[in-house]
């Protein structure tokens, strides 16, 4: 019994020693945990502060770059101050040396004011001594002598109305017509103004705004080869239902225009479907010239006119100056040229050759070199088989070459008529403005003026002046040379009527 108890001893002091061993190594364990624990919070304690310190720096270096570039600006903004207060206190400067300049000068101006007005004085006194010194000597008073200057001024001037009207009598009752259609000539002359194309674009309405995305095409083929086959731009903005052709060659835009016309009505619009309806558009427009071209032969009554004047002539119905058809302000003015022929006893038929020509060359393209008047009458040489007077006048109605027959005065006259008259052209909104501003402008420039309104779309200007400045003299002085002004520097149809008002209104109230 005795050894088994000494085997559980044995064993349970094995136990107390293994447990105290085990005891004793978790200690240590934990100890060494602890350390290791409280070195990594060291660690991360040290890195902590490293990076506050860092962040503090970052802080600090971005707060000190702010502070220098507040200082640079308000060092800046310093200067400008000064600089500004600078250029202030020298302007005061000088405008307080002016206002002693002006002081100085009106204080010199009124002492001459009133050595003027003394002598003034000294002068009325002198002529009245002189004028009853006059009538002591003469024996004549001042009445008796203003009835006989008056006398001795009607009679001179009766001499000079007798030599006049005797000079005027004088000439034949032939010279003096010949001298009145001169005269006609030159003022009708001056009325020739430059034609200028203002339209160059045609509206082609669409069914519905669906059809823009078809005639635009995938990625914009479609419009492309449209443009590119009739040489124009197609406009397609918000507009509703609309497509706006825009080219300055009139033959172009119209080609144009029939060919997108046909595509719409058809529906099948792709690049081969284009170029075939601008091929068909372009030969129905060719066509078309010598089809207008004889329709005014027929109208006007002419012959012998070749088929190459016929094809050009025909061009002209595409071709607007001012709004004016070029076709048709060439027959009227051939028939005006034929009308004033007739009266003063030229060929009438020639006269209307002149007239129906004179523009043809506005049709010809940038291959015939010169103006249109010059390429006109080229052309005519070369394949009308015109006579050499129609030539001429064609190439002379602009004055660019010396005219060799009465005919061209004519065809001037009856161009600026054709031109000119009321509802003929259609003036462009620009000029129009700008024509009413020229107006005023000349107006307000002179003295004395307070407000100036041009009325009558153009026609009449109204010119308000101050009555303290301007005297009932002074206004028809100044209408007279607003007229002269406005007639020299500015280019207008018709006349304007230049009217001055002065008005003086003084009232008091009654209480």
């Amino acid at each position: 019994m005795i050894p088994v108890y000494q085997g559980l001893l044995y064993f349970a002091a094995g136990t107390v020693f293994a447990v105290a061993l085990g005891w004793v190594y978790l200690r240590k364990l934990q100890s060494y945990q602890d350390a290791k624990q409280k070195q990594q919070l060291e660690i991360l304690q040290r890195e902590t502060e490293l990076a506050g310190k860092e962040y503090r720096s970052k802080l600090e270096l971005e707060w000190e770059k702010k502070r220098l570039s507040l200082e640079q600006e308000i060092h800046s903004q310093r200067t400008e101050l000064q600089a500004k207060e600078d250029e202030v206190i020298s302007a005061l400067l000088n405008a307080e040396k002016e206002l002693d300049v002006l002081n100085r000068r009106k204080t010199t101006m009124d002492e001459r004011l009133a050595a003027v007005d003394r002598r003034e004085e000294e002068l009325r006194t002198l002529s009245v001594e002189l004028r009853r010194n006059l009538q002591s000597i003469a024996k004549f008073s001042e009445e008796e002598a203003r009835d006989l200057l008056q006398a001795e001024v009607r009679r001179e001037c009766e001499d000079e109305l007798r030599e006049l009207r005797q000079d005027l009598l004088g000439k034949g009752e032939q010279e003096i017509r010949g001298e009145a259609r001169k005269t006609l000539i030159a003022a009708m002359q001056r009325l020739c103004s430059q034609p200028q194309h203002d339209v160059n674009a045609t509206i082609v309405r669409l069914p519905t705004d669906d059809m823009k995305g078809r005639i635009i095409g995938r990625e914009g083929r479609n419009i492309k080869t449209f443009e590119s086959a009739t040489g124009t731009t197609l406009l397609i903005d918000e507009t509703p239902d609309s497509v706006l052709v825009s080219s300055f060659d009139p033959v172009r835009r119209e080609v144009a225009r029939m060919a997108l016309e046909a595509l719409i009505k058809d529906g099948r619009i792709h690049p081969t479907s284009i170029e075939e309806a601008v091929h068909k558009a372009d030969q129905e427009v060719r066509q078309s010239f010598t089809v207008f071209g004889e329709e005014v032969i027929l109208r006007l009554r002419m012959s012998r006119v070749s088929p190459e004047v016929l094809n050009l002539l025909g061009r002209l119905r595409y071709h607007l100056s001012n709004n004016q058809n070029t076709l048709d302000h060439c027959m009227e003015t051939a028939n005006l040229c034929a009308l004033m022929a007739a009266e003063v006893g030229l060929n009438p038929d020639i006269a209307k050759r002149c007239g129906l020509f004179h523009d043809i060359g506005k049709a010809l393209s940038e291959e015939f070199p010169g103006s249109h008047a010059i390429a006109g009458a080229n052309f005519l040489k070369r394949h009308g088989n015109e006579d050499p007077i129609v030539i001429n006048a064609v190439a002379a109605h602009h004055e660019e070459v010396p005219p060799e027959s009465a005919y061209v005065p004519l065809l001037m006259m009856a161009d600026s008529l054709s031109a000119m008259r009321p509802g003929a052209r259609a003036e462009s909104m620009d000029a129009y403005i700008q024509r009413v501003r020229n107006l005023e402008s000349i107006a307000k420039s002179y003295q004395g003026v307070a407000e100036a309104y041009a009325i009558q779309a153009g026609r009449e200007i109204r010119v308000v002046v101050l009555p303290e400045m301007v005297s009932d003299e002074d206004s028809r002085l100044l209408a007279r040379s607003m007229r002269r002004r406005i007639e020299d520097e500015l280019q207008y149809p018709g006349t304007i009527r230049v009217t001055v008002i002065r008005e003086q209104r003084i009232s008091e109230i009654a209480r």
